[in-house]
């Protein structure tokens, strides 16, 4: 694990579980104590990874391979690393991200059953030993979630909804996944009961996060 001054949280769960809201709070929390925050968004977060999110993310891409598609998460993710997190983490900084690995080793490594390993494999590539302090998961019953997901799709006219579109079994899937790797890592992966009202669950978020803050200094 890379040891670097800056603090770096990652933001999981399944789809619509209010994962970029509670994010949202958090950051506008952070900058309001003095904190400089950099947010990451995967896919995507830079120049190069937002043109890869338009093919990972398209509903007309059907026919993308389950391979393309965990290639193409990594090197979005590789460009972030070199381009946005590391160089906040060294000055310092927070660094929040809208997903990370973990997002892959459930939808691809487990949804598409390309295997842990095979993640963990490219994970060792593409971020050189760069893990999250702590990874807030925001979970919650996945037909709930997915209702909420494709109803705010629906309003918002979105064309980004290849993943949201799978099959209940696969999101099933994800979400078991989530489970197993905060049982695999219970320090980092903490789970977040996201049915809950947005301000139990802001509360609870930062329980989680306020001791790792209180070491930083204002920045």
């Amino acid at each position: 694990m890379i040891d670097l001054p800056g603090l770096f949280l990652t933001f999981e769960g399944v789809d619509g579980g209010g994962k970029s809201s509670q994010m949202r709070l958090l950051v506008d929390r952070l900058r309001a104590l003095g904190h400089t925050v950099v947010i990451n968004i995967e896919p995507g977060g830079t120049r190069i990874g937002k043109q890869i999110r338009s093919i990972l993310l398209e509903a007309a891409n059907h026919d993308l391979s389950p391979t393309s598609e965990l290639l193409l998460f990594f090197a979005s993710r590789a460009q972030a690393i070199d381009e946005v997190i590391l160089p906040a983490l060294r000055a310092g900084h927070i660094v929040v991200s809208d997903r990370f690995t973990d997002s892959t080793m459930v939808y691809q490594g487990y949804g598409r059953n390309l295997g842990p390993d095979t993640v963990r494999h490219l994970d060792r590539i593409a971020c050189r030993g760069l893990k999250p302090a702590l990874t807030l998961c925001l979970d919650m019953d996945v037909e709930a979630g997915l209702a909420r997901a494709r109803a705010r799709n629906t309003e918002g006219g979105a064309t980004e909804t290849r993943l949201d579109d799978e099959s209940l079994v696969f999101h099933h899937k994800v979400r078991e996944a989530y489970h197993i790797l905060a049982t695999e890592e219970p320090n980092r992966i903490q789970l977040i009961d996201a049915s809950r009202t947005i301000e139990e669950v802001a509360a609870n978020i930062w329980q989680l996060v306020e001791p790792l803050i209180n070491r930083l200094p204002r920045s």
